[in-house]
C-alpha cells in the first residue's frame, strides 16, 4: 500500500470511528449515511486507479476520488456546524483539514494525468 492509500484508509476509519457516534436523529442519520458513502468512495476508487488498464481509466477513478472527497468535505462542514460539543467539534474540524489536503492532493494528480 502506498502512502496515499494508506493515508486515504486512515482518514476514512477516522471519520468512520466518529460517524459511529452520531446521535441517532434524522438530520444526523442523513449526514452520516451521506459522509459514510463519499468517505470509503475515496480510497476505494484510489484503489481501482492502481489496477487502471490505461492513462485514461486511472484519471477517471482518480477524479471520482477527487469529487468524493469535495463531498466529504461537504458532510464535514456540516458536522463542524451543527456540533455543539468542542471537542467533537475540533475532530470534525482536523478531519476537514484532512479532506481539503486530500482534495489539493488528488486534484493534482487529476491535472498531471488529465488527457
Amino acid at each position: 500500500m502506498n502512502d496515499l492509500s494508506s493515508r486515504l484508509f486512515n482518514f476514512s476509519i477516522n471519520v468512520l470511528k466518529q460517524t459511529k457516534e452520531l446521535p441517532n436523529l434524522t438530520e444526523y442519520n442523513v449526514i452520516r449515511n451521506q459522509l459514510v458513502k463519499s468517505v470509503t468512495s475515496i480510497g476505494a476508487n484510489y484503489e481501482e486507479a492502481q489496477a487502471a488498464t490505461s492513462k485514461a481509466d486511472f484519471h477517471s477513478k482518480v477524479k471520482i476520488s477527487l469529487r468524493e472527497a469535495r463531498e466529504s468535505n461537504f458532510w464535514l462542514k456540516h458536522l463542524i456546524e451543527l456540533s455543539n460539543n468542542q471537542d467533537k467539534k475540533h475532530i470534525f474540524c482536523i478531519l476537514f483539514k484532512e479532506a481539503d489536503e486530500l482534495v489539493k492532493i488528488l486534484g493534482t494528480i487529476a491535472l498531471k494525468t488529465k488527457k
